[in-house]
């Protein structure tokens, strides 16, 4: 049941990049179609797009070609369980390439994004509330970013507990909380590809 569970989200995360490949577009080209210009940094959409049924949230950014190691940015993908007004806990962040292929899962130190901290456990039973069902910025998108959690969710489970273990085990000389430590900045990640892991579970 779970292969045939993760089977549906690559199936679903495929049928969104075909819809957009044959308008001519990806995932990263829709989410920034409305831009007039992309700087460093900056989330698109401007105000992030959040899901007020299930919590979650999503920005995407750049970042400068020398820190990408060919990754045109990624996707920091959160959600927010008491509603828009209350706590907000990053999930996991998904870089892709220039022409929006999945290239990577991490996880991030909390001074990154300035969440409200959970311990590993607690976040990774927000997991299945990123689902989106929303039409902004694209629909498209949204349920491409919800299908590629759903994927890789035991992998990003993985990550986030692999992210408390590097936190407990670093150490600052001047004895700061690990999770403000600018030097610490990925706390673990994983290289993925969508192809290979869909031909895996015969999709």
């Amino acid at each position: 049941m779970m292969d045939e569970t993760k089977a549906e989200a690559a199936r679903q995360a495929l049928f969104c990049e075909h819809v957009l490949a044959k308008s001519g577009s990806n995932v990263l080209l829709e989410t920034l179609r409305e831009a007039t210009s992309v700087a460093n940094w900056e989330h698109f959409p401007a105000g992030d797009v959040f899901d007020p049924e299930t919590g979650a949230q999503w920005y995407y950014h750049s970042h400068p070609p020398q820190e990408g190691q060919g990754e045109h940015g990624h996707f920091h993908c959160f959600v927010r369980p008491d509603g828009a007004k209350g706590p907000i806990h990053h999930i996991v962040a998904v870089g892709v390439d220039p022409y929006g292929r999945l290239m990577r899962l991490f996880t991030v130190n909390q001074w990154v994004v300035g969440d409200n901290w959970l311990e590993a456990e607690a976040t990774i039973t927000l997991l299945p509330r990123f689902d989106l069902h929303f039409a902004r910025p694209s629909y498209l998108v949204n349920r491409w970013l919800s299908a590629v959690l759903a994927l890789y969710a035991d992998e990003i489970r993985a990550l986030i507990r692999e992210r408390e273990r590097v936190l407990a085990a670093h150490q600052q000389a001047n004895g700061a909380p690990a999770r403000d430590d600018r030097a610490l900045e990925v706390t673990s990640e994983l290289g993925i590809d969508l192809r290979q892991m869909a031909a895996g579970l015969g999709v």
